[in-house]
């Protein structure tokens, strides 16, 4: 299984940016992903996540909710993030996660992840 991250850059406040995560090796109906962050000093945080399957519920924490927005195309085997009205405290390398829980056992899988920096 690999998560291939992209899309990260320098943008300014305000502006917007779109993450992707390429998926291989797994089927993507089968897994929930997640995109989370960790910026400097800081623990990671998740910022949003989406169902796996027919689930396609989402979930943000309030630091982003209403800001960021999550998506999945299986047939081209993607993941997307899509960020809006970005802060400075977005600032941050970003992952993608690809999770399932089969038998009792959790899979877990990481990409690299992708450097944002929102400053002027």
């Amino acid at each position: 299984v690999q998560l291939q991250a992209s899309g990260g850059g320098l943008v300014q406040p305000g502006e917007s940016l779109t993450l992707s995560c390429e998926t291989s090796g797994l089927i993507m109906d089968y897994y929930a992903f997640g995109w989370f962050r960790q910026a400097p000093g800081k623990e990671r945080e998740g910022v949003s996540c989406i169902g796996g399957g027919s689930d396609g519920s989402t979930y943000y924490p309030d630091s982003v909710r209403g800001r960021f927005t999550i998506s999945r195309d299986n047939a081209k085997k993607l993941v997307y993030l899509q960020m809006h009205r970005s802060k400075p405290e977005d600032t941050a390398v970003y992952y993608c996660n690809a999770a399932r829980t089969r038998a009792g056992l959790r899979y877990d899988y990481w990409g690299q992840g992708t450097q944002v920096t929102v400053s002027s």
